[in-house]
Order: structure tokens, then sequence, then C-alpha cells
């Protein structure tokens, strides 16, 4: 099923029984088809919406960059819409930064909340990422200098080209020009702020070997969201709740059920 919101085609999928709604966000590069297994385990009881955002698995782009507030008021709408709220979610990763952006500006939207791997706090730069990031703008630095001397010809972008795939993520490299300043905007938004403001029950699901959000984010979670435990699956990864998925969907239907 598709709506088209704010410009841009957004493709979800509902399925299941029951008075309770849970709605899954999925993370950065990824759709809402990594999150059926999830699905699955929660629709004998529940009613669950699996949501592609914009610039992800079956959705169109975004006709500017976007940021997560913008996100976040597109997926709101589609909820609205759909008659779906309250709900419950489960993000993970980029999801998690839009719930956190929800769930601090509107607090009777969620009624439960489980984050996984949940992106939004910045991460700590350690003494060798601060070199690389100095490396890099100097050399940065260089390329805009040649440009600006018109007497290069290409060679000021070929080396651009080649610094952007040294040293961007693979996240990054991954996208069109246009889509990486979308990337940009949502990575550079620190949501730390949002997480004392978030009132609902929160249970907080991490992967301990997991390098993309590591644990310490988690923890971080759990000490300033009011009410939330935290949860570690240990040996999971970035994607821990797929490498552990009958632990994971076990736990989340006690929570999501009301045990």
């Amino acid at each position: 099923m598709e709506m088209t919101l704010q410009g841009v085609r957004v493709h979800y999928e509902i399925g299941g029984h029951g008075e309770r709604k849970v709605v899954l966000l999925h993370g950065w590069g990824c759709s809402e088809k990594l999150m059926a297994g999830i699905s699955d385990a929660l629709t004998p009881d529940m009613t669950v919406l699996r949501v592609d955002f914009p610039a992800h698995g079956e959705s169109g782009f975004p006709p500017q960059p976007w940021g997560v507030p913008d996100f976040a008021a597109n997926l709101l709408e589609l909820l609205m819409k759909l008659d779906f709220l309250p709900c419950s979610v489960i993000a993970h990763s980029f999801g998690g930064r839009v719930t956190l952006w929800l769930a601090s500006q509107y607090p009777e939207m969620f009624t439960r909340i489980v984050l996984t791997g949940a992106a939004g706090i910045p991460n700590r730069p350690t003494e060798k990422s601060k070199k690389r990031t100095a490396t890099y703008k100097k050399l940065r630095s260089i390329c805009e200098g040649m440009k600006q001397a018109r007497i290069f010809g290409s060679l000021p972008d070929k080396a651009e080209d080649a610094l952007r795939k040294k040293y961007g993520s693979r996240d990054y490299n991954a996208l069109d020009a246009e889509m990486r300043k979308t990337f940009v905007k949502v990575i550079n938004q620190d949501l730390t702020s949002c997480l004392s403001k978030i009132k609902q029950p929160t249970l907080l699901l991490w992967g301990d070997a997991d390098t993309e959000t590591p644990l310490w984010m988690g923890q971080e979670m759990e000490k300033t969201i009011p009410d939330a435990a935290l949860i570690p699956l240990e040996g999971g990864t970035h994607f821990a709740y797929l490498e552990q998925s009958v632990r994971f969907n076990a736990i989340i239907r006690n929570f999501l059920l009301g045990a």
C-alpha cells in the first residue's frame, strides 16, 4: 500500500489483529522488509504497521534535503491519516532518531517504545578520529583552493571524490550527491535533549558488540529517559534484532502486551 504525503510517495504494510497498535521503523539504508520477522511475531495479537521511510525501500524521495524533523512530520501525517494513534513503536537505528524526536514533541503519541541500536546521540570523538577529521579538512581545503585557482581542470573534483571515498562512511558513499545533503542533516542533529522529555515506558534492546551505535549510547539513554530499562544482547551487533530474533521477539511481545 502507499500514500502521497508532503509530495512524497510513502510505502507501508499493515497486518495483524487486535486493538493494540504498533509501528515498526527501520534503520538508515534499510527497508520495512527487514522488520517482517518482528511483524510476524506480533500480528497474532496486535495490528502492525511497517513503513518505508522516504528515500528507502519502495518509497519516493524527498523534494529537497530533509532532516529528522521532516521525516518525523511525514510519519506523523501517515499515522494520523491511517487513524493509527496512539500506538507503540519499535525502532532501529535511524528509526530511533525519528522516534526520539516525535516522543519528545508529542507525549501522547506513543504508548510504549522499543529502541534497538538507536541513533541520536553523537559519537564520542577519539584522538584517532580527531586526527582523521583534521586531515580530511586540511586536504579538502587544498581542493577548494585548487578549484578557486581554476587552472587545474578536473583534478580538484577527482581529488575530492577520492577523499570522499577514503574518509566518508559506507552509508554516505552509497548515496548520490543530493541524498548526501539529507544524510548530513540527519546525522548532524544531536537528539540528546529529547531523552529527558520522553515519558513513555521505554525498553532498550542493544547488541553489546554494536560498533555503529555502541552500547554506551544505550546506557546513556537508560540513564536519561525517565522510565527506561536496558537489556544487552550478548554478542549482538547493530542488527541484533535479526541475529537474535527469537529472544528479541519474545521480550518485545511481553513488553508490549503489558508484562
